[in-house]
């Protein structure tokens, strides 16, 4: 698929704001100024743009703890999701559900979810509801290295496949469940290989290069969205800081973070790639990186400013009557 150069910086930007949004998250945190804990993942954005660059309106979208990365590249305001972070009335869940419980429903993004890989039977539950309504839909679930092992994903995968609905299950395999290596608590090396299990097309993606993901996962969404079958994506890549803001990390190796900062970086391989072969002007990127510390910037300011949620809103939107 060839991209324009109106597609490359917006990739850029995404990609960038991500970033952006996630180092300001971590200092917030570690101001003392966001309420419970956050998961960030920075290093990984070209896997959550590259992916939802091929979704839109009339598909859904289910994340991880870490999913900060996947509603801005889905298209969810990152002002709001700032205030939601900060516990704050504005936010996308009017600051009831903070970073582990982001959502964006109306948009289509069934949020992040506290329950490890409770996003699989979610988006198997809405690629049902799409075919049902005889709709080209596609639901799409991110889940990690340690949740692909949780025997409900298991379970939404038989499902899937048993219904034949539109679902595409996407492993991100950062290499870590927590502080486990996946080549201690995973059975197979490639988690791609329980496509054949389950009777699905399965593909694995170097999640470092955003032209692979983008170029890659396309064909796969297409192929789903097309026959309204189940599909199955392996991510290779990296997250570059702690599970949770103040893991001390001890579990990694010596030297690893300052390697996949030199070698892993997904932004400075794009940066490389699109310049290099003069497709975009190093001054286009630094201009979109100054737009995006703006844009971060004001994001905060306006979650700092932000009154809590009135105390009468607790119970609100809590139980629906049917």
């Amino acid at each position: 698929m060839q991209l324009s150069r109106d597609d490359l910086l917006s990739a850029y930007r995404t990609m960038r704001v991500i970033r952006t949004f996630e180092e300001k998250v971590a200092e917030e945190f570690a101001a003392n100024n966001v309420p419970g804990f956050v998961h960030l993942s920075v290093g990984q954005e070209a896997s959550a743009v590259g992916v939802l660059a091929h979704l839109g309106d009339g598909d859904y979208v289910a994340t991880t703890h870490r999913g900060h990365g996947h509603c801005i590249a889905f298209g969810s305001d990152p002002r709001a999701m700032m205030l939601e972070i900060f516990g704050r009335d504005g936010g996308l869940c009017k600051g009831k559900g903070g970073s582990i419980h982001i959502a964006d429903v109306r948009r289509g993004m069934l949020g992040a979810n506290g329950i490890v890989g409770g996003g699989a039977p979610l988006c198997v539950g809405a690629a049902l509801a799409i075919k049902s309504r005889g709709e080209k839909g596609v639901a799409l679930v991110f889940i990690g290295d340690g949740a692909s092992n949780q025997g409900h994903v298991f379970e939404a995968m038989n499902l899937a496949a048993v219904w034949q609905v539109p679902v595409v299950f996407v492993y991100e395999n950062n290499h870590y469940a927590e502080s486990t290596g996946a080549d201690y608590a995973v059975a197979c090396r490639d988690l791609v290989k329980r496509a054949e299990g389950f009777g699905m097309t399965g593909t694995m993606i170097d999640g470092h290069d955003y032209f692979a993901v983008h170029a890659a996962a396309g064909e796969v969404i297409a192929q789903v969205r097309d026959s309204g079958k189940p599909a199955l994506i392996e991510i290779k890549l990296d997250r570059f800081r702690g599970h949770f803001e103040g893991d001390a990390q001890t579990y990694r190796g010596g030297g690893e973070i300052e390697r996949l900062w030199a070698e892993a970086d997904c932004l400075k391989i794009f940066t490389e790639k699109v310049t290099g072969a003069g497709l975009l002007e190093e001054s286009q990127l630094e201009a979109i990186n100054a737009e995006a510390a703006s844009l971060i910037d004001d994001c905060a300011a306006a979650a700092h400013a932000a009154p809590e949620p009135a105390p009468e809103a607790l119970l609100a939107d809590v139980y629906t009557s049917y």
